[in-house]
């Protein structure tokens, strides 16, 4: 019975001890690119609207930020190596996990296309450009017309008003001249009197 009061001892004997563990870093970290992936947020800007729950709630215009992506470890492993000093690896070239982050490939028929489409976007704006300049002569000219036609129809009413009076003139009785007979006194002429 007495070796079995000692065997919990030479448990506890056993657990009070702490092993002696020695890390020795052996090579510098990888670069974070390297072992996970970043975390992809994209905005949307919201304009206003009525909340679907509550027809007596409106949000006002706004941006939201959605993670599209959270971060995760990268399994993939490394490709190209290149040794430092002898004991650590580090990776020549990072692969991008998606296309949003790797530039697009090209090739003469992608640059023939792309130098295409901004000669094409150059054209534009240079006829962009004239069509603005002769829309802003078009406005002036139709303004001058507008002032013209203004004028024209005042003149066309003091012509009218002008005929009008003529007309009104030439049908009214005209006055007898004062004839020699038609004195202001009772004496007679006398056509030799001074």
């Amino acid at each position: 019975m007495k070796t079995f009061c000692f065997l919990p001892l030479l448990f506890l004997t056993a657990c009070s001890t702490t092993p002696k563990l020695t890390l020795q870093p052996q090579s510098p970290p990888l670069p974070s690119e390297a072992v996970r992936y970043p975390e992809v947020v994209h905005a949307y800007h919201l304009g206003r609207y009525v909340d679907p729950n509550d027809d007596l709630l409106m949000h006002d215009q706004h941006v939201v930020y959605r993670v599209e992506e959270n971060t995760r470890w990268d399994l993939r492993p490394l490709r190209t190596t290149a040794t430092v000093g002898g004991s650590f690896a580090f990776p020549t070239e990072s692969v991008p996990r998606d296309a949003a982050f790797s530039p697009s490939p090209v090739n003469d028929a992608v640059l023939a296309e792309v130098n295409a489409q901004k000669l094409a976007t150059v054209q534009i704006m240079v006829q962009a450009r004239t069509l603005s300049l002769a829309l802003a002569q078009f406005q002036a000219a139709l303004q001058q017309t507008k002032t013209n036609l203004q004028e024209t129809a005042v003149l066309r009413a003091a012509v009218f008003e002008m005929k009008k009076r003529l007309d009104t003139l030439e049908t009214a009785p005209t006055p007898m001249p004062p004839s020699s007979s038609d004195s202001p006194t009772n004496e007679p002429t006398d056509s030799l009197s001074p």
